[in-house]
């Protein structure tokens, strides 16, 4: 029995990632190139969710399989872990099919001694995993992070941030597929379809991107919580505002069709040509790109009227979206105080700096405003729907309530 084109590439996926630390993003891309759109698709569906399930499923393996992944070949843990995929969490694969294709991958890459065990392995898995995964508790940070597949300190941190009632809850979105969201870019004309967000103007929530819609120029994929933190600036016309760490643009266009005389700072020289090349598609002629370290800025970028610091941060509101991520997360409170007070110094007296971080997690959020010390605008009464719940100065997005990415944001006023 051959190995179907979608299992292969989610397998030659998993392995890449855990076995060589690549990103699923980039290897999957490279994986997949040759395939089909449904083919492609499936072995998407496959890939993430077994990244994403990882922890659950090498539990279900140790537990009805007798034997710890990390004692296998690196080949029979990722065709192993993506048969227990299948068998616990994907609908409308036949299990025969998944115990054989995974089978089959071990006899096509790992070592001949393997396929028999495997195959017993398979077999337990197909008549217990599923069950086993959903009878799992979730009553402590322990018990969730394992039965939603996730390291312990992030399921201990939603515990602190939302409390044991709405923390389940917020893990078990973070495993589902995200809804697909774009921005009209008000700079071009032309027809688009989707539904408007009653709360974010511009937002459109779509089934797929399209394709010529966004070559055009006329639409930016950006889900509605990073929207809204662009929204959060509260630009007015020709106003000079510095966006620091800005590619790949989808803020700095947004600013810029919001009237803004945009500065967007990148440090990484490729990624600053792919965001003059956005702005351009985009139409959004007001954006200056400065290729420069954003904590060492060329001395004539000073007096702006505004600044947006939508920093690097752990990323814990977009777990849905980057599959491996949790596995890689990490604080980076330092590195965005030392953003924020570079911004600052370069906003005039009485302007403002706006500070997004896709994250739920205090020590990257509240704290870092605190330490930077400059006042909080009042954010939740402009926009009620999103008001932080325990810090109605700020706003918070959060997965399982407001169904789009998680989104912490502060408007700040320089002295």
């Amino acid at each position: 029995m051959s190995v179907s084109p979608a299992r292969r590439v989610a397998f030659k996926t998993i392995l890449r990632v855990f076995e060589q630390e690549a990103y699923a993003d980039r290897v999957f891309a490279s994986e997949a190139r040759r395939l089909g759109d449904r083919d492609r698709a499936l072995a998407q569906r496959l890939a993430y969710g077994t990244v994403q399930r990882v922890r659950t499923l090498d539990h279900a393996i140790e537990q009805l399989g007798k034997r710890s992944p990390r004692t296998l070949d690196p080949p029979v843990r990722a065709a192993l872990r993506l048969g227990a995929y299948q068998l616990a969490f994907a609908s409308g694969i036949p299990a025969h099919a998944s115990v054989n294709e995974s089978v089959e991958l071990v006899r096509a890459y790992g070592p001949k001694h393997a396929v028999g065990f495997t195959n017993a392995i398979m077999r337990r898995l197909s008549e217990g995993a599923r069950s086993l995964v959903e009878n799992l508790p979730e009553w402590t940070p322990g018990e969730a992070a394992l039965r939603y597949s996730y390291p312990d300190w992030i399921a201990e941190t939603f515990w602190r941030e939302l409390g044991p009632d709405d923390a389940p809850a917020l893990l078990r979105a973070q495993n589902e597929p995200t809804e697909t969201a774009v921005r009209r870019n008000a700079l071009k004309s032309g027809e688009v379809e989707g539904v408007p967000d009653p709360l974010v103007p511009g937002a459109l929530v779509v089934e797929r991107v399209d394709a010529r819609a966004l070559a055009d120029g006329l639409v930016w994929p950006q889900s509605r919580g990073s929207q809204l933190a662009g929204l959060a600036v509260g630009v007015r016309p020709r106003e000079r505002v510095l966006d620091l760490c800005a590619a790949p643009g989808g803020k700095s266009t947004q600013l810029a069709a919001l009237g803004a005389e945009v500065t967007a700072v990148e440090l990484h020289e490729a990624r600053a040509r792919e965001l003059e090349e956005n702005c351009h598609r985009l139409g959004a002629e007001s954006v200056r790109v400065v290729n420069a370290d954003s904590l060492d800025l060329p001395a004539e970028l000073t007096g702006f009227d505004r600044a947006l610091v939508d920093a690097p941060c752990s990323g814990l509101g977009v777990l849905a979206s980057r599959p491996d991520l949790r596995w890689r997360s990490h604080s980076l409170a330092g590195l965005q105080l030392e953003l924020l007070r570079a911004a600052a110094a370069r906003v005039r007296p009485g302007g403002t700096v706006t500070y997004s971080v896709c994250t739920i997690n205090r020590e990257e959020n509240e704290d870092v405003v605190s330490a930077l010390g400059l006042e909080p605008e009042p954010l939740g009464e402009l926009w009620p729907e999103f008001s932080h719940p325990h810090h109605p100065e700020f706003l918070l997005t959060l997965p399982h309530v407001h169904r789009t990415s998680g989104f912490f944001i502060a408007r700040l006023r320089v002295g």
